[in-house]
């Protein structure tokens, strides 16, 4: 039988990075600023890969636009082999001892505001030695970006550490302090005397949705979990509603103490330290470009 998609081409490749934008961006409109094209440009290439394909990839129209299964399966594997042509091209550059190509780098929210978080100043550093390089920065939960730097996807990692993969390499880089807070509208914002631990049990508890040191921590203190947020910031959101409690880092909820927003619970028991670390696939080894930005990552944080 003959394949249906034979060699790819130029053109091809194009046609999934456009589908990928695409799917990105949620919709044809939205993709619109981030392509620079028409929207009826990016309809005929969508129309273009799907005939090239066989299939549907997604539903535009009216009713908005929704990926199909394959859709759904294309972009997986659109991402993986994009990947792929981008590690090539690293390495390719590493054989030239190029400091050329892109980086892509994953980080779990709310760091910027650590003062013990240097990642800025290790960007600055790197781009001294490779200012042709593209970075690209991701915010993304923390199993994302575990699953994305195995599959290919981002090439560094940072992330609180929480359980090791024997497939990952990881260095170290700075800590950070989580309090447990409630907000001004909480009814424990204003109880002057001692906060038991039955009385915390009670109350309704929001948390990270994702396997995170978040996770463990409220599963191991019996918490009420009765909402979750996939970011930190939305934690927070459910704080300040004084509806529910939860693990904030200490710096990122410093400003809203300061202004009266929130409160921290204060009990030893309720409170925790994360370990932030670089990771990074095993194998293949890593590029030069790569290599590079982990120096300048260990040289700013010296973290032990």
């Amino acid at each position: 039988m003959k394949a249906i998609l034979g060699n790819l081409s130029d053109t091809d490749i194009r046609l999934l990075r456009i589908f990928m934008a695409v799917a990105r961006c949620g919709g044809l409109s939205a993709a619109e600023l981030e392509l620079n094209i028409g929207r009826s440009t990016i309809s005929r290439h969508l129309k273009d890969l799907e005939l090239r394909l066989g299939m549907t990839l997604c539903h535009r129209g009216r009713a908005g636009f929704a990926l199909t299964q394959e859709g759904s399966q294309i972009v997986e594997a659109s991402q993986r082999l994009l990947s792929s042509i981008e590690d090539f091209r690293n390495q390719v550059n590493d054989l030239h001892r190029s400091m050329q190509g892109s980086l892509s780098v994953a980080i779990f929210d709310k760091t910027v505001s650590n003062q013990a978080c240097h990642i800025h100043q290790a960007i600055a550093d790197y781009l001294e030695q490779a200012p042709d390089v593209y970075i690209n920065i991701h915010i993304v939960p923390v199993n994302k970006i575990e699953k994305g730097v195995l599959d290919g996807r981002y090439q560094i990692g940072i992330i609180p550490t929480h359980r090791p993969s024997t497939s990952l390499e990881y260095l170290p880089l700075f800590g950070e302090q989580m309090y447990l807070y409630c907000g001004r509208q909480h009814p424990l914002f204003t109880q002057a005397e001692s906060i038991t631990p039955d009385v915390i049990a009670q109350q309704r508890y929001a948390g990270l949705n994702f396997h995170s040191p978040n996770m463990e921590i409220s599963h191991q203190l019996n918490l009420n979990k009765v909402a979750t947020a996939n970011d930190q910031e939305g934690v927070a959101t459910f704080i300040k509603s004084g509806a529910f409690i939860g693990f904030l880092p200490e710096h990122y909820a410093r400003s809203f103490v300061h202004d009266g927003e929130m409160r921290r619970i204060p009990s030893p028991q309720y409170e925790y330290f994360c370990e932030f670390a670089a990771l990074w696939r095993k194998s293949p080894k890593p590029t030069r470009l790569v290599e590079h930005f982990l120096d300048a990552l260990q040289k700013r944080h010296n973290y032990s």
